[in-house]
């Protein structure tokens, strides 16, 4: 077979391609009239139609819907703000790896592999139980945590003092009410009017 002549009308790509898609050409192509979109909807018109992951129309995703664990925006989370304090929880049962007597700090978690490192606070928390006399050195400790090492003969010292906790709200003095159920001073005749100090207009009575 004889050699095709190199031409331009001869060159070929080097692999397959695929033609483009070609819309709105006709009814006849495939797709004409609604070139591929549909029917109407938000897919359907112009511009950008990317949503983001959980996009739901506009009803209440379903992540909303569902019940939330105790996390950073959470009621009763710690404060946001420049001021946020962040501590490293660790429960009693990890002072288990400890032998009877050792001190425990921030340091010795961090060799025992129980943390990773000391640039946060540590809170020592009550869940599991301690077997060992241990001196306890954290930031925090719950009392449920307190009671269980001190119960076993350990001692806690705190690195940090506790806050002193928040005042609460002064409530506001009771108002007296009257046999009516109404409050004193919006019943009855006014501070000024006297019971029977009626005015008569002139020629009468």
């Amino acid at each position: 077979m004889a050699e095709r002549k190199l031409s331009l009308s001869s060159l070929s790509p080097a692999q397959p391609r695929e033609d483009r898609k070609r819309v709105g050409r006709g009814l006849g192509s495939g797709k004409g009239r609604y070139a591929g979109r549909g029917v109407k909807g938000q897919k359907a018109r112009s511009g950008s139609h990317k949503m983001r992951v959980g996009f739901e129309g506009g009803q209440m995703p379903v992540y909303m819907r569902i019940g939330k664990q105790r996390g950073a925006t959470s009621k009763d989370a710690m404060p946001i703000g420049p001021f946020r304090t962040f501590a490293v929880p660790v429960n009693v049962r990890e002072l288990e790896r400890f032998d009877d007597g050792d001190e425990v700090t921030p340091e010795s978690l961090v060799e025992k592999g129980v943390i990773k490192n000391t640039k946060r606070d540590v809170k020592l928390l009550g869940v599991g139980e301690v077997t060992k006399k241990l001196t306890v050195r954290v930031h925090a400790i719950s009392a449920s945590a307190r009671r269980k090492i001190e119960a076993a003969g350990g001692t806690v010292e705190l690195l940090r003092e506790p806050k002193a906790p928040k005042r609460a709200p002064k409530a506001k003095p009771a108002v007296p009410k009257t046999a009516g159920g109404e409050e004193a001073g919006e019943a009855g005749a006014a501070p000024d009017e006297t019971p029977g100090d009626e005015h008569v207009p002139e020629g009468e009575g």
